[in-house]
């Protein structure tokens, strides 16, 4: 331990507008699983307006949609859907991983994998595979340029999400 001590400060109090307030009766779950055939190796889907209609089925007016895909080789993310960066972010991840160089998934001396898919699993991975969002008055809350954007990296396949709404 050093020669300083620690300093302990106090919090304020919190405001009477910020205590939180008991769960209203009436909180609810709703789940699908929503199905896409992709049709390139690299895809990029907006499934901003699937997402929001499930959203409005739910019922559910405020709480948190979580979204998770069922597979490694896809991300689930928000960004900008515009033509000029969709291209940019496919070469992007084109460059950050490229698919030529050795990975030891694609080596049958270490995998089994016949796909020789690596470079789409770890794609994937720096994009994550779900995304946990706000619901404010039965819709989805995203900024003014934000969309919801699936990416495939190991396509053409047949592709789920499960999409979850909970709140009141």
């Amino acid at each position: 331990m050093n020669a300083a001590k620690a300093k302990i400060t106090e919090l304020p109090a919190v405001r009477e507008s910020e205590k939180p307030s008991a769960a209203p009766s009436g909180y609810r779950v709703y789940n699908r699983i929503v199905d896409w055939t992709t049709n390139d190796r690299t895809q990029l889907i907006n499934i901003t307006d699937r997402v929001n209609e499930i959203v409005r089925k739910s019922g559910i007016g405020d709480g948190i949609v979580h979204l998770q895909s069922l597979h490694t080789t896809t991300a689930v993310f928000l960004n900008e859907w515009q033509d000029a960066l969709l291209h940019d972010m496919r070469t992007f991840l084109e460059g950050v991983v490229k698919r030529g160089d050795y990975w030891r998934h694609n080596d049958p001396a270490y995998s089994d994998c016949e796909r020789r898919n690596a470079d789409s699993h770890l794609r994937g991975m720096m994009l994550g595979q779900s995304l946990c969002l706000q619901v404010r008055n039965a819709s989805v809350l995203l900024g003014t340029w934000q969309s919801i954007v699936l990416a495939e990296f190991d396509g053409p396949r047949s592709r789920s999400v499960s999409v979850q709404v909970s709140g009141v």
